[in-house]
């Protein structure tokens, strides 16, 4: 989850903290990848203002979330994926982004979400876009017939995930879409990959998708963190295989008229870009200017 807090400052002096537009990106965590021929976790809601859109309200001193991706599901625990972390930044409500669907396990659809999980066996793909906004911030997730026992992919920010493929091979994730908040085009939001029964191996989406499981190696990946990226689907096959879990969330502000910016802890970073400057955010920390 990723949170920018309103504080403040001055408190019996009637002092406010200072405010300012900034332009943003906001990634919410990626969804965890179903167990044993599991579908794919969806990617985390995709929300920015760059370039050219809307800008969002900050106050200085304002603390700011970001929450880690859905943990994959486990055949000893709850078999479905998790749902990834929700994102938010701005005063007064700003601005929100979902955290992807969890991918389902045999049988179950996959979670609604930013981007939704993949189905597996004869499960349906969640729904993206679960905030309803105007400009959606993700795809479906991938379904497909109820013949073979694999799972679908899950949906990124650029694409729905593949469903199902009829020879008990999974589905690729949804891809992401890029971004240059930074000044460097980074792609965020890839949907994880459905578990496969064979030794065929889904991929993930482009932008931290995980890739999904098969039955051959038994290796899927997790989504990548700071991009939001789905985990991929546990592979079929004994003893029942893990699902892996979503990638971290992460938020970006810019600040076109070059502020200086302060943030902490020291694993969120600030940066130019010819005149601008931003801050980026991969876990909870604060912002001061």
């Amino acid at each position: 989850m990723a949170n920018f807090g309103y504080q403040i400052l001055g408190f019996g002096s009637g002092g406010s903290a200072k405010t300012m537009e900034f332009d943003y990106l906001v990634i919410a965590g990626g969804g965890g990848g179903g167990v044993d021929d599991g579908g794919g976790g969806g990617a985390g809601g995709f929300r920015t203002s760059f370039p050219g859109g809307t800008k969002v309200e900050v106050a200085s001193g304002s603390t700011v979330t970001v929450g880690g991706g859905g943990i994959g599901g486990t055949h000893s625990g709850t078999p479905e994926g998790a749902d990834g972390g929700d994102g938010k930044t701005g005063v007064g409500g700003g601005i929100s982004s979902s955290g992807g669907g969890g991918g389902g396990p045999p049988g179950q659809n996959g979670s609604p979400g930013g981007s939704g999980g993949g189905g597996a066996l004869n499960g349906n793909g969640g729904s993206g876009n679960k905030g309803g906004y105007p400009t959606p911030e993700g795809n479906d997730g991938g379904g497909g017939s109820s013949y073979n026992n694999s799972g679908a992919g899950g949906g990124g920010k650029g694409a729905v995930g593949q469903d199902r493929q009829g020879t008990g091979s999974g589905g690729n994730g949804g891809s992401g879409s890029s971004n240059s908040i930074t000044g460097s085009s980074v792609t965020y939001a890839g949907g994880g990959g459905g578990g496969s029964n064979v030794s065929h191996t889904a991929s993930g989406g482009s932008g931290g998708g995980g890739t999904g499981g098969n039955r051959s190696n038994g290796t899927n990946q997790a989504g990548d963190d700071g991009k939001g990226g789905g985990g991929g689907g546990g592979p079929g096959g004994s003893p029942v295989r893990n699902g892996s879990a979503g990638g971290n969330g992460v938020v970006v502000l810019r600040d076109p008229s070059g502020e200086t910016l302060t943030v902490s802890p020291g694993s969120n970073t600030t940066g130019t870009d010819g005149g601008a400057t931003y801050a980026i955010f991969n876990e909870t920390g604060t912002i001061e200017f």
